[in-house]
């Protein structure tokens, strides 16, 4: 079995392959100063919860918050016996390097999603990540990461809406009745939802216009089926491209094949 680790800004994901299929996904909260026992704790409850005889033998993990990576490794070790592969890191080989300007660093997880979706579509694909920050990753015809954009996530632009003007409420996201709000909380939910429909549009099209390569679209990460209902927006919506990803890569370092 191969545990993948996608620990976010916000949260932090945990998933059991047995080499067919997903076991269970498991999600928590991120926290750079959780400890290797206190991971294995709520792991090790969950694992009881869904009831599956664990035999880890390998673990992956990608992070953007580089703090946890300690913790992890030691909760690999401790637990599992084995010292796991670190996407970015000089151990990790990628199937397919990415070709940006040099001395740039590339978040792991924009790699990792970038090796899922051109696994699963080939290549010439923008990815639209919907997570803290709302990514656009650009897919290569053989499966590169070539760059991409980097905007405010929705929920942080939400947060800073509230804490920049006191006046306006904490409000959920959620696709409104009408475009022209009629009340405060309406105004929001439509100046949020309507907006990035806006700039997911917007920038899917100028760089589908600079590719000059008809090019698909992929979303992932929470929010992406609920602005998928806005517009036609994406292609495809996939829930577990970075779970995929991850199990994508780790093939690649084992086995060689991609």
């Amino acid at each position: 079995m191969l545990l993948a680790i996608d620990c976010g800004n916000t949260n932090t994901v945990f998933a059991i392959w047995d080499g067919d299929q997903f076991l269970c996904t498991m999600r928590t909260s991120t926290h750079h100063a959780r400890t290797a026992d206190a991971y294995f704790t709520w792991f090790s409850t969950l694992i009881d919860h869904y009831g599956i005889e664990l035999d880890i033998q390998d673990v992956i993990i990608s992070t953007t918050v580089p703090r946890v990576v300690f913790n992890l490794r030691v909760f690999a070790d401790r637990f599992f016996g084995c010292r796991p592969l670190v996407v970015g890191k000089p151990e990790c080989r990628l199937p397919t390097a990415p070709r940006v300007d040099e001395g740039t660093t590339v978040g792991p997880d924009r790699l990792v999603n970038a090796a899922g979706a051109y696994d699963r579509h080939g290549g010439d694909l923008i990815v639209v990540d919907f997570g803290t920050a709302t990514t656009f990753d650009v897919v290569a015809e053989d499966g590169a990461y070539v760059g991409g954009v980097i905007a405010p996530g929705v929920n942080l632009s939400l947060e800073a809406l509230h804490m920049a003007a006191a006046a306006l409420p904490h409000v959920d996201v959620t696709k409104p009745q009408k475009v022209i709000g009629t009340n405060t909380v309406d105004c929001m939910q439509s100046g949020v939802f309507w907006g990035y429909v806006g700039l997911v549009s917007g920038i899917c099209d100028r760089i589908k216009a600079e590719y000059e390569r008809p090019m698909r679209v992929i979303a992932t990460g929470g929010l992406a089926p609920l602005f998928a209902t806005g517009d036609r927006l994406f292609d495809t919506f996939e829930e577990d491209l970075t779970m995929h990803g991850l199990v994508v890569i780790h093939d690649y370092n084992k086995n060689g094949t991609y």
